[in-house]
This record gives structure tokens, C-alpha cells and sequence, in this order.
């Protein structure tokens, strides 16, 4: 039996893009989009970030990135691409679902997470 959580995982999934850890660097180097790592801080200091990241923690990503909110950042908007990272690619997946519940249509994450990005040697700082 499926549990609920796959099920959730697997529908979030159907809605968003996941991007390979190349792919998503390649956007944010070229100023397509924006890396935003969503690691608690615990986890980012003992595992390490990938650089250029915009740190937005879990608990507000939707209240950031919603354009519509008073607390939202003054990069909030629509149309943005945000692409999402966590350590290993699960929670991005929902969180990217949930971007594009507050109307960010765009959003997109990191199939594999961190350990991936850094498995692909890509930069981190």
C-alpha cells in the first residue's frame, strides 16, 4: 500500500518541473532564476549551501514569495522563477507545489536536493 505522503509527493510531482542540479544552475547563473534553499539553518551550517542561494527557510516560503502578501520579498512576483532546493529533493517538491498554489507558476525544484548539487560538483560556498 501507497502511504498518503507518497501520494502527496507524487502529486505535487505531477505539477511541478524538477530540474537537474545542472540544469538549475545553468537558470540561476544565467539570471533565469533564482536558487532558493529552504534547509534550516541547522542543516545548511553542518551540510554546507550552494552559492548564490537565496535562504528562505520552509515555515515562509509561501508568505516570501507571495506577491500578494505584505510580507512578501521585493523580488516576489508571478512570474518569477524560483527554483527550490532541500537536502535531498522531497520537501523542494512540495514546496515548489505550494509556490504554485500562491501563484507562482513558474516554480520549479532540485531533483536530488543538495546532495546531488554537490555530487555534480557544482559550487557551493
Amino acid at each position: 500500500m501507497t502511504s498518503r505522503v507518497d501520494l502527496l509527493l507524487s502529486a505535487a510531482r505531477d505539477r511541478i518541473e524538477r530540474l537537474t542540479p545542472e540544469q538549475a544552475h545553468a537558470e540561476i547563473a544565467s539570471g533565469e532564476a533564482v536558487l532558493v534553499d529552504i534547509r534550516p539553518a541547522a542543516q545548511r551550517a553542518e551540510e554546507g549551501e550552494p552559492e548564490g542561494a537565496l535562504v528562505v527557510e520552509r515555515n515562509v516560503l509561501e508568505w516570501r514569495f507571495d506577491a500578494t502578501n505584505d510580507a512578501a520579498l521585493p523580488i516576489a512576483r508571478d512570474d518569477l522563477r524560483v527554483v527550490v532546493i532541500c537536502q535531498e529533493g522531497y520537501t523542494s517538491s512540495l514546496a515548489a507545489a505550494a509556490l504554485r498554489d500562491v501563484g507562482v507558476l513558474r516554480a520549479a525544484d532540485v531533483d536530488g536536493g543538495f546532495v546531488a548539487w554537490r555530487a555534480a560538483g557544482l559550487p557551493e560556498r
